[in-house]
């Protein structure tokens, strides 16, 4: 899903803390057999303890004791207390996360890797680690193994990757109705630190905001043209394209990053989080809920709910005001919605709902990239002639009757419509309830709008030979690097022309 609709939670999956270890490699806290063998043998030859002594100081067989070295066999805590009581060591030292040595150290990276689905799928023999591997071949194996799984990664990160990650975060948005409590408490705490409480936000309390963070704003016209913003963090500055109209929410989006405390994201998943989180921060920023959840309930009691109402009591893109409206229609005002942002090709570019609309999907769950249903108001308002006023209708489709209202909306890339739907039962607190315009949709059946009418395909089939625009990202892999998409050394020289005089290298 994209990134501009989906929130998702503010804390990420548990996982374990971890260290970097001894040969640069992250080990967790809680050790695994691995390690705990390491140092049971590390220990063991520093005593000049044979392996026959000390299983026979454990009362156990010395092949017992060396599968339990080798970490292929977890021993016990009683085992561990016999253990170390034999080397005269603590069972702490035992159970240390660090491995004695550096080479211990590569043993271990090199057992995991071998033991992973990674290796197993090359179909290679294994290497026997033990003192019989030279340490520069350790190293250099390692070395190997490290570059292959980076290789791994970033060809998973494809169209099919990016896909699976926006599903999952959309079923997770959805479970929270699309609200997160976190984000609007920091909104508040925000807002309140420089005394904005109601009305729309100007670029002043904007760049307000951005020095109660301890920030300078700079507007400069060279900006990477991969990016919206760039933050300093050496220097405290944000920079800005200069004449920009979206200024304020490209401001509001970087602070955001800085306020909920991103760290590089380690993967597409990560980066697709974190920029959720931004954007639905800034729109808190600019929609504070309180006095947005107030106007939108006056509105719902008076049968009156309008996303242009929205847009216009804050100052923001009708596309902003319809996201708002997403994280606040089904936990304050108890209405299940779906919103949709199409190109007018008729591919879905966003979407979301828990209102039980189905939206055309691929075997992997995700909608981005399907095509809508020509019948759908998200098509049809592309054909309307008035742009200027909201465009309502009713459709009748597999999942039941809703009722949408959309508008086009140009871009760079072409326009776009953009629409809030909800279910025929909700539909009486909405402005433009009273539309006469109806359609019907049996969509997925190809028969409905996928497939030409009859006499059409009767008169042309055979006879025609399109040359397909495929759009390029159709095929290619997804950017990589932390920030997909952003030429890191287009960045580092940027923050380097610019950089106060004082900070010289």
């Amino acid at each position: 899903m994209s990134p501009s609709v989906m929130a998702i939670s503010t804390t990420p999956p548990a996982r374990s803390p971890e260290r970097p270890g001894i040969a640069g490699i992250a080990l967790d806290d809680e050790p695994d057999a691995l390690v705990v063998g390491r140092r049971i043998r590390h220990l063991r030859t520093r005593r000049g303890m044979t392996l026959e002594a000390l299983a026979t100081a454990i009362g156990r067989a010395p092949s017992q004791v060396s599968t339990i070295e080798n970490g292929r066999r977890e021993p016990k805590f009683s085992q561990l207390r016999q253990i170390a009581q034999a080397l005269d060591a603590s069972v702490e030292d035992l159970l240390s996360p660090e491995p004695p040595s550096r080479r211990d150290a590569l043993e271990i990276e090199l057992e995991r890797a071998q033991r992973g689905p990674l290796f197993a799928s090359l179909a290679l023999p294994g290497v026997r680690v033990g003192k019989g591997l030279p340490s520069d071949a350790l190293e250099t194996i390692v070395a190997l193994q490290r570059e292959i799984e980076r290789l791994h990664t970033e060809r998973a990160a494809t169209p099919e990757e990016a896909r699976r990650a926006n599903a999952e975060l959309r079923r997770t948005m959805r479970a929270q109705d699309n609200y997160f409590p976190e984000l609007e408490a920091k909104a508040g705490e925000l807002l309140a630190g420089v005394g904005h409480l109601k009305g729309p936000m100007s670029q002043r309390v904007a760049g307000e905001l951005a020095a109660h963070l301890g920030f300078t704003l700079h507007y400069v016209q060279d900006l990477p043209h991969s990016t919206r913003s760039v933050i300093d963090q050496r220097h405290r500055r944000v920079y800005l394209p200069s004449a920009s109209a979206t200024s304020r929410s490209a401001l509001l989006q970087a602070l955001a990053s800085h306020v909920l405390g991103h760290a590089e994201p380690e993967d597409y998943a990560q980066f697709l989080r974190q920029r959720v989180e931004s954007n639905y921060l800034s729109a808190a920023l600019l929609m504070p809920e309180r006095e947005a959840v107030r106007t939108l309930r006056e509105a719902k009691d008076a049968r009156e709910l309008s996303i242009e109402d929205l847009r216009d009591a804050y100052s923001v893109t009708y596309e902003t005001a319809a996201h708002r409206f997403t994280n606040l229609a089904t936990q304050h005002l108890s209405i299940p919605v779906h919103f949709m942002k199409i190109h007018e090709s008729g591919v879905i570019h966003k979407a979301y709902e828990n209102d039980g609309v189905r939206f055309p999907a691929d075997p992997l769950g995700a909608i981005e990239g399907q095509y809508v249903c020509r019948s759908w108001t998200a098509r049809v308002v592309f054909g309307v002639e008035d742009r200027l006023r909201p465009y309502y209708q009713y459709t009748d489709t597999s999942s039941g009757t809703y009722w949408c209202t959309s508008r086009v909306e140009g871009s760079d890339d072409g326009d776009f419509s953009v629409s809030v739907g909800v279910p025929f039962a909700h539909t009486r607190w909405f402005r433009g309830r009273e539309t006469t315009e109806r359609a019907v949709s049996r969509c997925p059946d190809e028969s409905c709008c996928r497939r030409p009418p009859g006499p059409l395909e009767d008169r042309w089939a055979g006879h025609a030979w399109p040359s397909a625009r495929p759009h390029a990202s159709m095929l290619a892999a997804m950017p990589v690097g932390a920030f997909p998409g952003v030429d890191q050394t287009e960045v580092y020289r940027f923050l380097e022309t610019h950089a106060p005089p004082s900070d010289t290298p």
